[in-house]
């Protein structure tokens, strides 16, 4: 592995980064806002199933804080309900509402329509050699921090 290999994928990742930031999922609906917090929280929430705020720190490394007024604006909005914790834990978990569901599932759909306009020019072969490599990285980035996001 060249130094050059890894300055280009630096450059490169920061450049997908601040693409996908503008992207519908990442940024806005068309009825609305959905800010990334939220599009991350109810994405984590509909994979993952009910969580406690300890629970996501530990998945997205936020701390508490930050989580509380993410997940307040969550409640707030509706997307988002607390339920009492299946496990008899004293924390309650957080769980997606109908209407958080139906949020996700807009933004969602309209980053894969983007993303799909983006790269439907590409081969398949093309296109699922950078899903398996994109998932490879994140996985390698989750091994080595130690927290894993969950997938369906």
């Amino acid at each position: 592995m060249t130094d050059e290999t890894i300055a280009s994928i630096e450059y490169e990742a920061l450049v997908f980064s601040r693409h996908l930031s503008g992207l519908p999922g990442h940024a806005r609906r068309s009825r609305g806002t959905l800010d990334h917090s939220a599009y991350t929280l109810l994405n984590l929430l509909e994979v993952g199933g009910p969580a406690t705020i300890s629970e996501l720190a530990g998945i997205t490394d936020l701390d508490a804080s930050t989580l509380s007024r993410q997940t307040a604006a969550l409640l707030r909005d509706g997307l988002a309900s607390r339920v009492a914790n299946p496990e008899g834990g004293v924390a309650r978990k957080f769980e997606i509402t109908e209407q958080g569901r139906v949020a996700v599932t807009e933004e969602r759909d309209a980053s894969r329509a983007v993303l799909a306009s983006i790269i439907g020019d590409w081969s398949a072969p093309n296109r699922e050699s950078f899903a398996e490599l994109l998932s490879q990285f994140n996985r390698a980035i989750e091994a080595r921090s130690g927290r894993s996001w969950p997938r369906a």
